[in-house]
């Protein structure tokens, strides 16, 4: 499995997730465990998205 692959996955399971929190919020139930998977998978999602931090600071250089 490419890396783009498994990006697209754990979007798609983060998408999954939020449409479980909106309805359970809008349903006044509880979604903790739900929020921490949310997490989780947001974590796994910038960890592998970002490339070596050098490269981040150089696209960031003309910011400045």
């Amino acid at each position: 499995m490419s890396k783009e692959q498994y990006l697209k996955i754990i979007e798609r399971e983060i998408h999954n997730i939020n449409k479980k929190i909106d309805m359970k919020i809008l349903s006044g139930e509880e979604y903790a465990k739900e929020a921490r998977d949310h997490k989780l998978l947001r974590k796994k999602l910038i960890q592998h998205s970002s490339g070596n931090i050098f490269t981040k600071f150089f696209h960031m250089l003309p910011l400045f």
